[in-house]
């Protein structure tokens, strides 16, 4: 027999008095030797076999197995005894304190097993269990806004989860505090943490001390100086412009990109001039950002300037009776309008002239087009015809203006009614722009729109628009959604193809709708054109969905504070 599991089984047997005589002279041999690479030449002859290569000093036979496990015994105590002792590592400085409440014990158990929980790797229907690890980020938002500490004992089940998950990293290290980052120090696994952690997690001067802020902008990394401008960003504007401007000249390209979008949150007038600067910037990319910020300021000399360039390109026209908007995009893209962000070269499959009046449109204030187009209201503008198969380009453009400025008026005006005969809305080009428009709405009236959407169209196009819902859903959303699923289980439709608003549902549906489900939990009655097992699986999943929500109420009261 071959191979180390031949030693491991030869072993066992005593071995004749001949075979000892060699065995011993074997590992008297290794022991002799000494050097260094003994021991991979013991590895070596166990993952060959020893008959196809016999220990040292020994040849091939029933001896040579329990020849090499005494030569891997006797190397195995001389590595040890050959130990020298070393200096005794520093000890690492204790964990700063934690001054949050503990845990409730329900909800430490509860997060106990929601880390302990690992999703299948089998494909195929997912039962009626819960899907608990989907469940964690909505546990940890809601434990952080209770402000709660994590148990120590969960920080290293709660440092891999996060690992293995982007998504849950803010939150799980904000849950895990001063210890998750002391802790993952330790770790070269749990590494992420300190690049997620603001400054890498090391400590930011207070905002008052001068020389320490300004120590920390010069000599700090890179990490520790994005973390000190966003922090004196959010308490102090013009503070952070300023201290980004006395380094601007000498930082690196990527550098500037990063610093110069620190100065999104807070954006104001005051922030033009260092802005206009910029767009003389040797970086491209740093031009374009620079130029998106201005434009986001409707009062800015850039927004201005692209105003002018837009309003050349777009008329209302009143030849054939009834008005209409007439395009004439720009003939070409000059010094001055690169300049201001516009980028000459258009993408594979565009043509430049398209081009460059998209970037021209979405880039003038949105109080441009009612002055333009004859006082007319956002409503009333996109209601109006657009010659020449220019509507898809210039609505498309109004939208990414609508998204950039904030503006809702503009965003309910592109996103039509819900219950319009084409689902895609008179402005929207795609899903993706009819959920950006919907982030510019407050969430009730986001709520309302979708769930009329729901009503008129269906769930096959809503899951990304049910993605930008709040959490949880409102009630009108909630029963539109339900109501939907039912429909299609009544209608026979393949059920697999609702898996991912089912998931949704599982996560965002209020927990008060659960008593809702009850008379969708039995297995309807097949129809004849219905998918094979399609009423089980809607069973199943009505009943997993209801149980998850009940899952939900449960881990909300875990985390309530006594008394509250």
């Amino acid at each position: 027999m071959n191979g180390s599991s031949a030693a491991v089984r030869n072993a066992a047997a005593p071995p004749d008095t001949t075979d000892t005589t060699d065995a011993t002279l074997a590992a008297g041999t290794v022991n002799a030797r000494g050097t260094a690479d003994v021991w991979e030449d013991l590895v070596t002859t166990a993952l060959l076999g020893t008959d196809r290569r016999p220990p040292a000093g020994g040849a091939p036979g029933r001896a040579a197995p329990v020849a090499l496990l005494d030569a891997a015994a006797v190397e195995t105590v001389r590595r040890r005894a050959g130990l020298r002792p070393a200096t005794a590592a520093r000890r690492p400085e204790p964990a700063a304190e934690d001054p949050r409440p503990a845990l409730p014990a329900a909800a430490a158990r509860r997060l106990t097993l929601l880390l302990a929980d690992r999703p299948g790797t089998g494909g195929g229907r997912r039962g009626a269990s819960p899907d608990l690890m989907e469940l964690l980020p909505q546990w940890l938002a809601a434990a952080n806004a209770q402000g709660y500490a994590a148990p120590p004992e969960t920080l290293p089940a709660l440092l891999d989860a996060a690992r293995g998950r982007t998504d849950l990293r803010p939150a799980a290290l904000a849950f895990a505090g001063p210890r998750g980052l002391w802790l993952a120090r330790l770790n070269p696994d749990w590494r992420f943490a300190q690049r997620a952690a603001p400054g890498g997690g090391a400590a930011l001067p207070d905002l008052d001390d001068t020389d320490g802020v300004r120590r920390l902008w010069e000599e700090g990394l890179f990490a520790e100086r994005v973390a000190l401008l966003a922090a004196i960003r959010a308490a102090r504007p013009t503070a952070a412009r300023e201290l980004l401007a006395t380094t601007w000249a000498t930082e690196r390209a990527e550098d500037r990109l990063m610093f110069l979008d620190s100065l999104r949150p807070g954006l104001s007038a005051a922030d033009e001039p260092f802005l206009e600067r910029a767009l003389a910037d040797r970086s491209r990319n740093v031009r374009a950002l620079a130029a998106e910020l201005l434009s986001a300021l409707p009062g800015s000399a850039l927004a201005a300037r692209m105003a002018v360039r837009a309003g050349a390109c777009v008329a209302v026209d009143h030849t054939d009776g009834a008005p209409a908007i007439v395009v004439e995009a720009p003939l070409e893209c000059d010094a001055a309008m690169e300049r201001d962000g516009i980028v000459a070269k258009p993408p594979a499959g565009r043509g430049k002239r398209a081009w460059w009046l998209g970037q021209s449109v979405e880039a003038a204030p949105l109080g441009t087009w009612p002055r333009r187009l004859g006082g007319r209201t956002p409503r009333e503008i996109v209601a109006l015809p657009v010659t020449d198969d220019w509507q898809g380009e210039l609505h498309a453009a109004w939208c990414r203006a609508a998204v950039r400025q904030r503006d809702p008026e503009w965003s309910r005006a592109l996103l039509g009614t819900p219950g319009t005969q084409e689902a895609s809305g008179p402005g929207a080009v795609s899903l993706a722009e009819r959920a950006k428009l919907l982030g510019t709405l407050d969430a009730a009236e986001r709520a309302d729109w979708v769930a009329g959407f729901i009503a008129a169209h269906g769930l096959s196009e809503a899951f990304q628009l049910l993605g930008v819902c709040a959490v949880p859903w409102a009630a009108p959303l909630g029963r539109a959604v339900v109501d939907a699923l039912n429909i299609a289980r009544d209608a026979g439709s393949y059920p697999w193809s609702f898996s991912g608003v089912m998931g949704l549902a599982e996560r965002c549906l209020d927990p008060a709708e659960a008593s809702r489900l009850d008379g969708l939990l039995a297995v309807p009655d097949e129809r004849e054109d219905a998918s094979p097992g399609a009423g089980g699986y809607w069973a199943e999943a009505f009943q997993r969905l209801m149980t998850t929500l009940r899952l939900r109420a449960d881990m909300a009261r875990e985390l309530t504070p006594a008394g509250t």
